[in-house]
């Protein structure tokens, strides 16, 4: 380890000199120091991976749990203010072993490219609708407020077969549940405990009658064991979905237009060449500056040239793996056709994210939709200027004002 970090840990999560930029402390961490000791909000210490192939292998491994509830296990955040990662719910949906194997096809199964694609013409009739809201309030305008933030709520309720008129709801307990400094731990119980609730109504509706819907597949759907997902199961499995699918997907859509506007020369080779649109979600994914993921090792494991004992809380940077040089050529520089582009923003292995196709259908749809209403759409302030949105576990911007 580099001596420049064995005195005392770095502070966790790190953050750039302005919304759009990685911290500057991950190509030296990368050079340096790519398995290095940090303090996380709640106070306790975990290991900060930086490199590719390190992050690619511990996110591969299936002997590291996604869920840090054994005792030794660092948090993430403080008693007080510690989001999803102090509830009871983040623990209930199976991460390992036989349940997880069985848990996982049974929803994935639903989110394959093909479903996803076939989702692609009401995304973009909401789009529409939205962008025709923006441009009735006028610009300036807030492209979080009126485009990225309502868009995939409205997706995801969808799926889950909630009405329209309770997504605001839905918004809300999406935002309480990822910050991790905004809401105290009694405020996220009560978020959580209303989450339950209404789930748990909506799951016995749903079992009444089932709609042409995930939860409603998930109700009928049976194993050749004969296991069906049982109510405590279905009511969990919609909140990752909200949380994965709602704010995560909502942030990447502010930040992959605000990255695109913020050197407008690649929204104009956009609007010049609209096959581009694809690998662009792409890029925009790998050089977004990630806070990354925790993974708990239950075994000794070597990573790198350093030997982690069991019980060790690991941090994945995805951001910080997706701008190493041994593995992208210009690692630093956002290349609209780059390929083959093997990123990690939406992790490998058996816990990969179930609704990547989905982000990429969304994202790729709003980009579509954007270039054709609005071609000279450009930041309504300098992008050193975008406010980082503080405390939320995925990141993002506070808000992303645009004109036209």
């Amino acid at each position: 380890m580099s001596r420049s970090f064995e005195k005392q840990a770095l502070t966790y999560p790190m953050y750039g000199g302005t919304a759009l930029e990685p911290p500057a402390e991950w190509e030296l961490l990368r050079k340096e120091c790519p398995v290095a000791r940090v303090t996380l909000p709640s106070g306790d210490e975990a290991v900060l991976l930086t490199r590719y192939d390190d992050v690619r292998q511990v996110l591969s491994d299936p002997r590291f749990a996604a869920v840090l509830d054994s005792e030794d296990a660092a948090r993430i955040a403080d008693d007080e203010t510690g989001g999803v990662f102090n509830t009871d719910m983040a623990r209930f949906i199976p991460q390992q072993g036989e349940s997880h194997q069985r848990w996982r096809p049974m929803v994935g199964q639903w989110f394959t490219v093909t479903r996803m694609a076939a989702l692609r013409p009401g995304i973009e009739a909401m789009a529409e609708h939205l962008v025709d809201e923006m441009v009735a309030h006028g610009g300036p305008a807030d492209l979080r407020t009126h485009l990225a933030f309502p868009l995939p709520v409205w997706v995801i309720c969808g799926l889950l077969g909630v009405p329209e008129a309770d997504r605001e709801r839905f918004s809300h307990w999406s935002d309480a549940l990822l910050n991790l400094t905004r809401y105290t731990q009694e405020e996220v119980d009560t978020t959580q405990d209303e989450y339950v609730d209404y789930m748990a109504a909506h799951v016995v509706a749903k079992r009444e009658a089932p709609g042409d819907d995930l939860l409603g597949a998930l109700i009928e759907a049976v194993e050749p064991d004969g296991h069906r997902m049982s109510e405590r199961e279905l009511v969990c499995t919609g909140q990752p979905l909200l949380i994965a699918g709602h704010e995560t997907t909502a942030n990447m859509t502010g930040k992959t237009v605000a990255l695109l506007l913020a050197d407008r020369r690649r929204w104009e080779r956009l609007l010049a060449d609209p096959s581009l649109v694809r690998p662009a979600v792409e890029e925009a994914l790998r050089i977004d500056a990630d806070p990354g993921i925790p993974r708990y090792l239950t075994e000794r494991t070597e990573v790198g040239d350093t030997v982690l004992p069991a019980g060790t809380t690991v941090l994945c940077s995805m951001g910080a793996a997706n701008r190493d040089e041994g593995t992208f050529d210009a690692a630093d520089e956002m290349r609209l056709d780059r390929q083959p582009n093997t990123h990690l923003a939406f992790g490998v292995g058996p816990h990969a994210c179930l609704g990547r196709a989905l982000a990429r259908v969304e994202l790729q749809t709003v980009l579509d939709v954007l270039l054709r209403r609005l071609p000279s759409l450009e930041l309504a302030v300098a992008a050193e200027d975008l406010r980082r949105l503080e405390g939320l576990a995925v990141g993002g911007l506070r808000e992303v004002p645009v004109r036209w």
